[in-house]
């Protein structure tokens, strides 16, 4: 026991002595990294001090049905700005410098303040706006613009001479205040600047402290107005859609979907940012980045469109409606300024082409807004889809529904017939059109040649007989006065002619509103797709089709997302309901009777289209409209093709477009384009349609 009291000594001293020695060494390296290598380690640590922040990912692409790129990207430099260690007057002369080059390169940059000068005047789009704004800010509500601009210069310790100088400085330190920004946040100052102004950046970086320049996948609508109001734009997140948004990887600098497919399918086209890493020293200057995680690219959404079909639609569309304006049809010029066109397979509902006119360009929409553009489009009405948000009265395009409703309760046959005297004498006694032009009436007719001759008088007695309950029954089942679903933001219902919407007017329903409602007048108000998909129904058999514009979504991945996933989507995004509509078998002798009479508009000589047809290469079944809306009639033409064995459903509505054959020219040249024929099967000049009905 006693022999080992001096082992235990001998190795408490050694360790004693390693201890010491361990000491002295951590010491001595200590005073080298403190002392001698001090001054190189602070400088490297100053000049890389790393800071992480978003890659932002490529957004999908938008494709029409064989792959046409309708709205995509491309690499292109923007400008970022970092929080620096700069006292308040650095700060301001760096932005005065970095607005000054963006100005003198011709760039373009973000501008949220609300107050312009020259004169001074608010830029609210209204006064509840204006006092919104003061109130946040805790100012007067009765301040005048140019008080409010010399509150914030004060704020901002702002003492340049020049006024256009102030307010360069504001522009940049308002969108500071309200989007905040950090060491390793940004805000996204300009968008796609040109290379040369990217490389004035870099090359004197160190005056512009906190300035990063990136490249990075901007937004781009290579064909331009092609299918705008279907594609859709982006635009800056705003504060509501961030707050609701921030969640799912949102930051306030962001551009998200605004309108079309862009705003529907946002959560597949966006993407996920990835993580990059920026070396910037202490000054804010930045001297290197680098990715830290990828991001992954948002999906490519193709849609059902024909890109080459789009374009006729959208051309002849535009014809009509200057021609209408400048007399082409009669030598008259009418008030026309709006139209749509929408072509649809009758089997699948898949939606070919979608034109409205007015249309525009969403290029104007990425970056920078300008103030002269955003004019243009919101005075021009440009932005509105008249195809699927703008519904008007269908006139005698609206007689399929009667005449069917009639044939399937057996209130006529197809034979039957009835001898319009021009004065329907019940009710009101409304005339046929015929009567207003000639001061007589169509005559004996069955149900065949009253839609070909369009008769007023034969469609007031079928919808006497089957009643405003059986017509409102029919006209649903045909998806006329709800939603069609298709994947498109703010659809309207249109109404259908009802006593329930005359209750809402306060109205007492009549017989007169009921001779009204069966030859599309009334309450019935309709929307182009809603009577792509009517006339679908005739051609297909009276099947219900769901209309749609998208045929497919591809992940970045390459898989494909499911269709049930997509319509359960839709439907929670757009906030669509189930089709409640009775469910009725519609039998084919009846369909085969209104479809005859269909053809005989425009292969007969007494037909309201045939002038526009005659000795086309396709047969078409068709039906004109017109009816009155203010102080303009718009027109109306719905058809399908080719008679026999139906392919597309074609609706055309025209602002002002009920005399003469601009409807009808529209259908025909957006035929032709379909079935491949040649452009000199085109008409080029039509004269009016003979026996064009104006109801009243």
């Amino acid at each position: 026991m006693g022999n080992k009291g001096p082992n235990i000594n001998i190795r408490y001293n050694v360790m004693t002595v390693l201890i010491y020695v361990i000491g002295i060494i951590f010491l001595i390296r200590l005073f080298s990294l403190q002392i001698i290598s001090g001054a190189e380690y602070r400088e490297t640590s100053n000049t890389r001090l790393s800071r992480e922040t978003s890659l932002k990912a490529a957004r999908g692409n938008i494709t029409d049905r064989s792959g046409n790129v309708l709205a995509g990207t491309h690499m292109g430099f923007g400008l970022e700005f970092y929080k620096s260690k700069a006292d308040n007057k650095t700060l301001n002369d760096t932005i005065l410098r970095i607005i000054t080059v963006l100005d003198e390169k011709g760039e373009k940059y973000d501008d949220t303040f609300p107050i312009s000068i020259n004169p001074f005047k608010f830029t609210f789009s209204n006064k509840e706006a204006e006092i919104a704004w003061k109130q946040k800010y805790e100012i007067d509500v009765n301040t005048s613009a140019e008080d409010c601009f010399y509150i914030f210069q004060e704020k901002y310790k702002i003492d340049n001479e020049y006024i256009e100088d102030i307010r360069k400085i504001i522009t940049v330190r308002y969108r500071i205040e309200t989007e905040g920004y950090s060491s390793t946040k940004s805000i996204k100052l300009a968008d796609d600047i040109k290379r040369d102004t990217a490389v004035t950046f870099r090359e004197r970086s160190s005056d512009f402290p906190g300035i990063n320049v990136t490249l990075s996948a901007i937004r781009e609508y290579p064909n331009r107005n092609l299918a705008s109001h279907i594609v859709g734009y982006i635009g800056k997140i705003g504060e509501e859609e961030y707050k609701a948004n921030k969640d799912q990887g949102y930051l306030i600098s962001d551009y998200v979907g605004k309108t079309g497919i862009e705003y529907t399918f946002e959560k597949y086209l966006k993407g996920t940012d990835g993580v990059k890493q920026i070396d910037m020293a202490v000054d804010g200057t930045v001297n290197d980045e680098y990715i830290v995680e990828e991001a992954t690219g948002g999906a490519n959404v193709a849609l059902t469109i024909d890109a080459n079909l789009q374009q006729v639609a959208e051309n002849a569309l535009e014809e009509a409606v200057i021609g209408l304006q400048k007399g082409k049809y009669n030598k008259t010029k009418y008030k026309s300024n709006w139209g749509a066109v929408v072509v649809m397979e009758v089997k699948t509902g898949e939606i070919l082409a979608m034109a409205s006119y007015p249309d525009y360009d969403p290029n104007m929409f990425v970056g920078v807004v300008d103030d002269k553009d955003w004019k243009d489009v919101s005075e021009g009405n440009k932005l509105f889809n008249n195809a699927i948000q703008g519904s008007s009265a269908p006139g005698s395009t609206f007689k399929m529904v009667t005449g069917i409703a009639a044939l399937e309760t057996g209130k006529v046959d197809r034979y039957d017939t009835v001898n319009d005297v021009g004065i329907y004498y019940k009710a009101h006694n409304p005339v046929c059109w015929y009567y207003t032009s000639y001061k007589t009436g169509h005559g004996y007719l069955n149900m065949e040649h009253a839609l070909e001759r369009s008769c007023n008088y034969f469609f007031y007695e079928m919808g006497d007989r089957v009643g405003i309950d059986t017509l409102e029954k029919y006209a649903r089942y045909f998806g006329l006065g709800s939603k069609t679903g298709v994947e498109l933001p703010s659809e309207t219902a249109g109404t259908v002619a009802s006593k329930s919407e005359a209750e809402k007017d306060g109205e007492q329903w009549s017989e007169g509103s009921t001779l009204s409602a069966a030859i599309g007048q009334s309450y019935n108000n309709f929307s182009p797709i809603q009577m792509a998909k009517y006339v679908a129904m005739i051609a297909n058999g009276g099947k219900k089709v769901n209309p749609t514009i998208v045929k497919s979504i591809i992940n970045a991945d390459g898989s494909e997302v499911k269709k049930d996933e997509i319509n359960k989507y839709v439907k929670k995004r757009l906030n669509l309901t189930d089709d409640k509509a009775e469910d009725l078998k519609i039998s084919e002798e009846s369909l085969d009777t209104i479809r005859s009479g269909m053809k005989l508009v425009t292969t007969s000589g007494s037909g309201t289209a045939y002038s526009v047809f005659k000795g086309f290469n396709i047969t078409v079944a068709g039906k004109t409209g017109s009816a009155q809306a203010g102080d303009v009639t718009n027109g109306w033409f719905v058809g399908f093709a080719p008679y026999k064995s139906p392919e597309i459903a074609v609706a055309v509505l025209i602002e002002d477009g009920a005399t003469g054959g601009a409807t009808g020219t529209v259908a025909r040249q957006v035929i032709a384009q379909y079935f491949g024929m040649n452009a000199t099967d085109i008409k080029e000049d039509v004269t009016a349609m003979p026996s064009v009905e104006i109801q009243r």
